[in-house]
Formats: structure tokens, C-alpha cells, sequence
């Protein structure tokens, strides 16, 4: 049986990830930039400061590394205070978890005061301990940094921590340092065959609550 469990937010917990894909190329259009070829698969691995700093060095723009994180927080602002939604039964399935005594943290790449709000809306922040943002360890999930800091807030350690991710470059940074994974299905992942290959269970969705405990029952 597992003792903790480390969710990503965006693509695994809530359907947040159409605002990410856009939203690089939105600020450099505020700029008066234009993205170059494979501006979006660049920059998705990294953190909110690692994708500020590469567009300002790549892109040439004189504000600072903290000026552009603004912007990018105003753009993204309105979405989680006001319009994400949870993934469908995602409160049913963290239910499940919590009545077995798991303790749950978020571990994500986005602002952490964003992510308050959203859980806040949808009566959701009962169910973590904390959420972690990478602005802090200034790497993102291509590390597991951010995972090993998790383990600290949990108080679990990493044989007996599941970390359920939707994106692939992260499931597999969780899978190599030793965690149990939890694949979680998102459209705007294009890696469904490596997020299947590498990760120990993968989940359609949260409705796979009963093949989610069969799966660590056995652990």
C-alpha cells in the first residue's frame, strides 16, 4: 500500500492544459515577437522561470526574467481563478484516497497562487497538504527536484510515494528516481505509447478508482 501521493495539476488533476499551449506564444505576440519553429515543444518541459528566462535570452526582451513571469500570470490569471474545471470524478477518486489515511500534495511547474485559487473554486484544497511550484528549485519536472521536495511536506518516502502525471517527459523524470507512477490520459499529450511503456499503472480516467486499488494493493 502506498503513503503519499504527488499530483501534477495541469492535465492530470484539471482539463488546464489548452491555456499552456498557447500561452508562450500569446506573450511573445504582446511583445511584438513571433515564435520560431518548435517554440511550444521547447519550452513545455521547463519550469515558469526556466521558459521566461529562455524567451527573454532567445527572444531579446528587456524585461527581466520576474517582469515576464508577470505577464505570463496576468495572461494565464483569469483561467484558474475563474474557468478551469476539475478532471471528470477526480474529487470522487482523491476521496477515495483520503479515507485510507494518503496523504496528497501537488507538485507543479504553474503558480502555485493560481493553483490555490483554482482548488479554492472548486472546494478541492481540503484534500493536499501543500501545493509546490517549481519558482523556488528553478527547475522543472525534467529533475525530480520537485518530487524529492514533496516527499518532505508528505513525510513518505519514494518506494511507497505514487506521483500521477499526464505528461511524459515528467513521468518518466518520477519513474527514473524511483517513484511509483500514475499515467494519467490528457489529449494534449502526443506521447500515449511512452506514457504507457514507462509508467507502472496508466489510467484512462478517475473513474479507474477500483483498478487503481487493485494495482497498489499489490505493492
Amino acid at each position: 500500500m502506498i503513503e503519499g501521493a504527488i499530483f501534477d495539476f495541469d492535465g492530470t488533476l484539471f482539463d488546464s492544459m489548452y491555456i499552456w499551449e498557447e500561452v508562450g506564444e500569446d506573450l511573445l505576440k504582446s511583445l511584438n515577437k513571433k515564435a520560431k519553429p518548435g517554440f511550444r515543444e521547447k519550452i513545455k518541459p521547463m519550469s515558469l522561470w526556466q521558459s521566461a528566462s529562455y524567451c527573454k535570452e532567445e527572444y531579446d526582451i528587456k524585461l527581466s526574467t520576474e517582469e515576464i513571469i508577470v505577464r505570463i500570470n496576468d495572461i494565464v490569471s483569469d483561467y484558474y481563478i475563474n474557468k478551469v474545471e476539475p478532471k471528470p470524478y477526480v474529487k470522487d477518486f482523491l476521496e477515495s484516497l483520503r479515507k485510507k489515511d494518503i496523504k496528497m500534495c501537488i507538485a507543479t511547474v504553474a503558480d502555485k497562487t493560481l493553483i490555490e485559487s483554482a482548488l479554492g473554486r472548486c472546494d478541492m484544497k481540503k484534500y493536499f497538504i501543500d501545493v509546490l511550484d517549481c519558482k523556488d528549485i528553478a527547475e522543472g519536472k525534467h529533475t525530480p527536484d520537485i518530487y524529492l521536495k514533496a516527499l518532505v511536506c508528505l513525510g513518505s518516502t519514494v518506494c511507497k510515494t505514487c506521483v500521477f502525471e499526464d505528461a511524459a517527459h515528467a513521468i518518466n523524470t518520477a519513474k527514473s528516481a524511483g517513484f511509483i507512477v500514475a499515467a494519467v490520459y490528457d489529449s494534449f499529450e502526443d506521447n500515449e505509447d511512452m506514457v504507457r511503456r514507462t509508467a507502472d499503472i496508466y489510467l484512462e480516467n478517475y473513474k479507474d478508482v477500483d483498478k487503481f486499488w487493485k494495482f497498489v494493493s499489490q505493492i
